[in-house]
């Protein structure tokens, strides 16, 4: 059995009171849910955008603050206590990011976020490696983070980026990915673990060992897959796999890319400077060993520290308990939202079940501007996301300008759900549906 917020809390080190109800009882947990965005007697805050940005457990926040007042020095630079202390909250930091993932903490890069993470391998693998006539293979779902850097790469290399298709249930076909990758020319596969929009959760360990056997090196977008399902990049065999902090619990500030060993050490580093080197004369450097060789400049240290914390949370509550008790919600979610009229979902279908989603569901409404309804959902102290969602070119695939999405974290439950239904039905009598 999963261990409550309490026992989560034990096991970072920061003692409990409260007593969780269930495995995933955790709202307790999360000091922002004690505010009412409406005022006394008014509902309390119903928060459904945690594809967005995830809220903070108070382990989270106990750990930065604890951090800063007592063991705040740059790293790697003295010898002093207090360096020698931060030193080894940042390294042990590490340790359990990479061992939240399966990873290697000598191939475990901090960056500033996952954006900056695929930048990196963008920079510094692709201009490299990528040639005219070659090619670069994403999907039409892809977040502008996986997406743009590679436009950008094409069009300095003179290489073409081409796209898996998106089908009419949200998802991509292996079929198709085969066929591309038989054309002898893709050199990268990149492409979303979990889709932004969608909530599709694509087969990422298949496509990545079709992509190796293809010879191409395959890139794994995991910023929304991470935070929501067990996630063990050693198994699903990808060469790069980026991810961010704040949509795990953790701080912002902070991402993540795990590299295959042997790629990070030929590429050259993506920014130069202080903390990165081996030696530098007037003339010449040389680099640091990995990670370090990708880190110039201070490091995100109170934030490592922070989501350190965070993974340890999720751990406490297990990833497989986190999964199951967000598919259940999606579950009803779906059932909840096809109630509506007039309301019509995006990805993979509500049956047999939400087993082909995240923790996420993108939405029109008929008659009702997706921002219009973002609004209407905001007065009744409902938090949804409205807009493209940085994906463009996957609204045109879709046929509309916009969505509104809701996305649920460990802290939500079925009358989160309600909620935003009753919002959405009244939100319907405004505009006199």
């Amino acid at each position: 059995m999963a261990m409550s917020g309490v026992a989560a809390r034990e096991i970072a080190g920061v003692p409990g009171a409260a007593k969780a109800a269930s495995a995933l009882d955790v709202r307790a947990d999360f000091p922002i849910f004690a505010r009412n965005p409406g005022g006394p007697g008014e509902r309390a805050l119903v928060y459904l955008d945690s594809g967005a940005t995830s809220q903070k457990p108070a382990v989270v926040i106990e750990a930065l603050a604890e951090h800063l007042r007592h063991h705040n020095a740059n790293v790697h630079r003295g010898v002093y206590a207090l360096a020698r202390e931060a030193d080894a909250a940042y390294d042990a930091a590490r340790e359990r990011v990479a061992a939240f993932v399966g990873a290697n903490p000598r191939t475990t890069i901090f960056t500033k976020n996952a954006t900056e993470a695929i930048n990196l391998v963008a920079y510094s693998w692709g201009r490299a490696e990528v040639k005219p006539g070659d090619a670069v293979l994403i999907t039409q779902m892809e977040h502008h983070a996986n997406l743009v850097p590679w436009q950008v790469l094409c069009a300095e290399r003179g290489a073409s980026l081409r796209y898996l298709e998106v089908d009419e249930q949200g998802e991509l076909s292996l079929e198709q990915l085969d066929a591309e990758l038989a054309r002898g020319d893709v050199k990268l596969v990149a492409f979303a673990h979990t889709s932004n929009v969608l909530g599709t959760i694509n087969p990422v360990a298949e496509i990545a060992t079709r992509a190796r056997a293809a010879g191409a090196v395959s890139l794994i977008d995991g910023a929304q897959a991470v935070p929501q399902m067990p996630v063990d990049v050693a198994e699903i065999g990808a060469d790069f796999y980026a991810w961010t902090g704040h949509k795990a619990l953790g701080p912002t500030g902070i991402g993540v890319l795990h590299g295959r060993g042997e790629l990070l050490e030929e590429m050259q580093p993506f920014l130069t400077g202080g903390g990165m080197i081996a030696s530098v004369d007037f003339q010449r450097a040389t680099w640091d060993e990995l990670p370090y060789k990708f880190e110039a400049g201070t490091p995100p240290i109170a934030e490592a520290v922070g989501l350190g914390a965070a993974v340890e949370y999720l751990d406490g509550l297990g990833m497989e308990n986190v999964r199951a008790h967000e598919r259940a919600l999606m579950e009803y979610m779906l059932e909840r939202l096809g109630q509506v009229p007039g309301l019509r979902t995006v990805g993979p279908p509500a049956s047999p079940s939400a087993e082909r989603r995240g923790g996420l569901v993108s939405f029109t409404m008929e008659g009702i501007h997706p921002h219009d309804v973002a609004e209407m959902c905001a007065r009744a102290g409902v938090c949804v996301r409205a807009g493209h969602h940085c994906a463009q070119p996957l609204m045109r695939r879709l046929g509309v300008a916009a969505t509104a999405r809701a996305s649920v974290g460990v802290y939500n439950d079925r009358t989160d759900v309600d909620a935003l239904i009753e919002a959405l039905i009244q939100g319907r009598e405004v505009f006199g549906l």
